[in-house]
């Protein structure tokens, strides 16, 4: 079975930089036709700017995907650039270190809308077109398209300082098995990969400002490092691909073993 995304659409969120940018690149390297979604408009036209006047591979959307209308034009705007869509990965997140004693303070809210309400909004909008291609198409059996939603491995361990985090990322997990099943008499896959320290834009910048931390993530990593982005956005491929055709409803845990060891007050990153 091929893991081949040659050929495929794609729509990457949280593109503009970070693991997010990362998975968009890899499945553009692989023959993807990918776009790339994200608010920050500035940070898209810097980093794939130039790329979208090349093969036609890779276009980006500006926009706040906390709103409706702005998932439906991402939609629109993908099926005009590329005329279908067959992967979703909803890599759009935002992590918050906050007071979990202070209603006011604790960013639960602020958190589920925008790492679970944005990614269900558009799995549900993605996921309706998916199965009207597929009736179009006369397809009647194989994969009719494949959801990959980016989780952490914060939904599984305890950290007060991340309430808002760890609940929204335990609720996207609950949300990727239960619209699995929804999707399933489809066709349609959806899975989670759910991470641990990363060595993203974000992470870089808490390693400069404290040095020290690298060795306090790595002596609670069995295999001893930080990931890179390019080791998640391989594991995407593989759910994201026909080789995982009997694939559906997972969390991929890629943590380098962290969560086998990782005592409830390890810091998550």
């Amino acid at each position: 079975m091929s893991f081949s995304i040659a050929g495929k659409t794609a729509i990457v969120t949280g593109a503009a930089n970070g693991v997010g940018l990362a998975i968009a690149r890899h499945f553009v390297d692989r023959g993807a036709k990918v776009m790339l979604a994200d608010i920050d408009e500035d940070r898209l036209v810097d980093e794939c700017g130039k790329d979208t006047e090349g093969d036609g591979t890779m276009r980006y959307f500006a926009g706040d995907l906390r709103e409706r209308l702005t998932v439906a034009n991402l939609l629109s705007a993908t099926i005009d650039a590329f005329d279908r869509i067959d992967i979703l990965v909803n890599a759009s997140r935002q992590m918050v270190v906050s007071d979990p004693l202070d209603p006011d303070q604790d960013a639960v809210d602020s958190l589920l809308q925008q790492n679970l309400m944005t990614s269900l909004r558009l799995t549900q909008c993605v996921a309706r077109r998916m199965i009207r291609q597929a009736e179009d198409d006369g397809l009647e059996e194989g994969s009719a398209g494949a959801i990959v939603n980016l989780s952490s491995i914060a939904a599984r361990r305890t950290h007060p300082e991340l309430l808002g985090y760890s609940v929204s990322c335990a609720a996207l997990e609950q949300m990727t098995r239960s619209m699995a099943v929804a999707l399933a008499p489809h066709r349609i896959r959806v899975n989670a990969v759910a991470f641990g320290s990363v060595l993203s834009a974000s992470l870089q910048g808490v390693l400069k400002d404290h040095p020290g931390y690298r060795d306090e993530i790595r002596d609670h990593t069995p295999l001893g490092r930080i990931a890179k982005p390019a080791e998640l956005a391989e594991a995407v491929q593989f759910l994201a691909s026909d080789g995982a055709q009997f694939v559906t409803g997972q969390i991929v845990t890629v943590d380098g073993g962290r969560t086998l060891i990782d005592p409830v007050d390890a810091p998550a990153h």
